[in-house]
């Protein structure tokens, strides 16, 4: 060996050099390197992930296609005809499927139809967040059917829905603000001529092919049910890990900086595509110990942002620039309360969510006013 290469190389002997060298080679072992990488590609989960996405494009089309047809029983038969009926309109519709998502989709296949104007587009999308909060709370309380601790299942869930519906009110009014001034209308995402023209030679024989043989309105309660599979088959696509092979053990530093847990909100839900599978997942994590419920309100937020993305994508497929416009001041405004809250206020923020948490689980009877109010509040605003 030359004198230079003896100079280059780092001087390390015994055990050591063996431990060093190792992984070194191993990099560089291209074939073995790619076969590990190919081992660890699950084709079944492409091909759910694949078959989701049809799913969901297919969903978008015939709601659209749809919701001309279910205009009259939404107007007339459940009154929503302004912004406050659409927001529990939302509210509820998104308990009774236990998922934001779909609903979202619909209150965008209502405005594209005319059956709703932009405010009530945009309030019923808020609506669909507030209701799929509860889920958060209903698997709480199996944990506690279970005979976990009661006030840590159930805290999850209540600090879910106490965040969600603080931020979203309040940024209901901001974004109706920017919708009235429209100053974010001339940001648009067009889907493109060359899209389109896929998406319909694909979908509209298939669109064509039910029309001919259901009634136009059950496309739409049709186009519920697909999307509602394609979202299990999204989550399906998910990869499955333990809690200690997901080493959130490691987070345990991690969790007392509110912007990191923001940050991880965000990404887990625009990793998963739902808030509710993001959001979820924080109750057995409670239960065990990893994380604390004052350490997760800057996840919730962040969750809370991101989980517009589906959405978004809906608005996309519809083709309809109005619709993008109220997704995208969806997320604007609850991205801006959300900031301000945690640049400003957010310790006293989260001493008050946390001090109502601990008042709604002290008493079963302080329990039953929360659940009462949560269903009752919806049903006020639809007969507003």
């Amino acid at each position: 060996m030359s004198r230079g290469s003896l100079d280059l190389e780092p001087v390390v002997s015994g055990p050591n050099r063996a431990e060093l060298a190792g992984p070194t080679l191993k990099m560089f072992n291209y074939p073995g390197t790619m076969k590990k990488i190919w081992a660890q590609v699950q084709l079944g989960k492409i091909a759910l992930f694949m078959a989701s996405l049809f799913l969901f494009i297919l969903a978008i089309n015939l709601m659209k296609e749809g919701a001309r047809g279910i205009a009259p029983l939404v107007r007339d038969g459940f009154a929503v005809t302004n912004a406050a009926n659409s927001l529990g309109f939302g509210w509820l519709l998104a308990y009774v499927i236990m998922s934001g998502s779909p609903v979202a989709a619909a209150a965008l296949t209502f405005f594209d139809a005319g059956v709703i104007d932009k405010l009530g587009a945009f309030a019923m999308i808020t609506g669909s967040r507030l209701g799929a909060s509860f889920i958060v709370l209903f698997i709480g309380f199996i944990y506690v059917l279970r005979g976990r601790d009661r006030s840590t299942s159930l805290s999850m869930g209540l600090l879910s829905l106490i965040v969600t519906g603080t931020t979203y009110l309040v940024g209901l009014a901001v974004g109706a603000a920017i919708l009235y001034t429209r100053a974010l209308d001339p940001v648009q995402l067009d889907s493109g001529m060359l899209l389109n023209s896929v998406i319909d030679l694909i979908f509209e024989p298939i669109v064509r092919l039910l029309t001919d043989f259901l009634p136009n309105w059950s496309l739409f309660l049709v186009g519920v049910g697909i999307i509602i599979v394609s979202f299990n088959l999204f989550d399906r696509c998910l990869p499955q890990m333990t809690i200690k092979e997901s080493q959130v053990g490691r987070m345990s530093r991690l969790v007392y900086r509110p912007w990191i847990m923001f940050a991880l909100g965000a990404t887990i839900t625009l990793i998963s595509m739902s808030v509710s599978v993001s959001l979820s997942i924080l109750v057995p994590l409670s239960n065990r110990g990893f994380v604390r419920r004052e350490n997760i309100i800057p996840y919730i937020m962040g969750a809370n942002i991101t989980t517009f993305i589906d959405t978004l994508l809906a608005a996309v497929l519809l083709n309809n620039p109005l619709a993008f416009t109220i997704v995208f001041v969806e997320m604007c405004s609850i991205t801006l309360v959300s900031v301000l809250i945690l640049i400003f206020i957010y310790r006293r923020y989260e001493r008050l969510m946390l001090e109502t948490v601990s008042w709604i689980t002290l008493r079963n009877r302080n329990l039953a006013v929360f659940m009462t109010t949560i269903f009752v509040i919806p049903l006020l605003l639809m007969l507003v």
